[in-house]
């Protein structure tokens, strides 16, 4: 029989197939297709793509030369731009802002066919770390009140080019899923006294039904209230509000663990289309002891239809605990 869950931080409902949940064989999709076209974030064709904000692995010399190990850029067709004005103005009863933000593309690897989950962990590392201080370089202006990282692969997922890359974007405004997110978990903690991410892990931790592994100081979990089939969490196993704060030291651990959970799902999963999004504290939040930083993993094997538009809630036909128990049998590399 079909099972209502409550997401317990934004108090979204999903329906959960636990009778007949769907196996992993009822998601085969056809492989992912290599286009033989010139590629713009290739080594030798940086002249291709806008000049470039950061670079890590090169060594001296001029910019926007092959050389790089991760290379960030300006997203060449924006959604948003630094140039416009953030100034909101009401029209009658609607409000509108100048389209003003930041959009940066990082090049995660120069290699055109390796995505994160078949890189070296140093690699994975330096991917991270770019993310990490574009968000603290980008935080110097106080005109932003949120800032994204995400990443799409595979068509089905939104992604444009195949080369392995995120994408950043700074908002003027705060995203309605995560200000759900920070006002669900402020109502916890301001009748608990305690971190809804935490109690979560602390949960997990006695009861050992919905994490997938826990090793350098981070977990993983698929959640409760999964919307999606596969859908997997990230979350550090001591309390943190943002991302941006993530120290050197966490950096590797972190990278071995994003590393693993990727080759997971692409082991069991066929190498599925996927998004990923790094949901952090908003920037002038003070609810430092609420908000918990996790990355979330979203498998595209479903399509979102009439039913999740029109009521907000989703239905997910592989509960989260067989998407764990094929998780975990997965053996992933070193």
């Amino acid at each position: 029989m079909p099972q209502l869950r409550k997401d317990p931080v934004t108090s979204r409902w999903v329906i959960v197939n636990i009778e007949e949940p769907r196996g992993v064989s009822s998601y085969d999709r056809p492989p992912q297709v290599r286009s033989s076209k010139t590629c713009p974030f290739c080594p030798g064709n940086e002249g291709m793509t806008p000049p470039e904000i950061a670079v890590y692995g090169r060594r001296g010399g001029a910019k926007n030369l092959p050389g790089w190990q991760v290379r960030v850029i300006p997203n060449k067709f924006p959604a948003l731009r630094i140039e416009e004005k953030p100034e909101k103005e009401a029209i009658g009863l609607y409000d509108r802002i100048g389209g003003f933000g930041a959009h940066e593309v990082i090049i995660d690897t120069p290699d055109h066919d390796r995505e994160l989950a078949d890189l070296p962990i140093e690699q994975v590392e330096l991917v991270l770390r770019a993310y990490r201080d574009r968000c603290q370089d980008l935080l110097r202006d106080p005109r932003f009140r949120y800032i994204l990282i995400f990443k799409n692969y595979g068509r089905s997922a939104g992604a444009s080019l195949e080369h392995p890359h995120s994408q950043l974007i700074a908002l003027p405004v705060v995203p309605s899923r995560v200000q759900g997110e920070a006002k669900g978990s402020f109502k916890h903690h301001e009748y608990t006294d305690r971190c809804i991410y935490c109690d979560m892990l602390d949960q997990e931790a006695s009861e050992k039904t919905l994490g997938v592994s826990e090793e350098g100081g981070f977990v993983t979990i698929c959640p409760f209230a999964s919307r999606f089939p596969f859908e997997t969490w990230i979350l550090p196993r001591e309390h943190a509000s943002s991302f941006d704060t993530l120290p050197d030291a966490a950096l590797r651990p972190l990278a071995g663990v994003l590393k693993r959970t990727l080759w997971r799902l692409k082991t069991a999963l066929h190498d599925p289309s996927f998004n990923f999004m790094v949901h952090t504290m908003p920037v002038h939040s003070r609810d430092h002891d609420t908000y918990h930083w996790h990355i979330e993993i979203i498998p595209q094997l479903t399509q979102v239809a009439g039913f999740e538009l029109g009521t907000g809630f989703y239905v997910n036909p592989t509960p989260p605990e067989e998407a764990v128990r094929v998780l975990r049998a997965v053996e992933p590399p070193a």
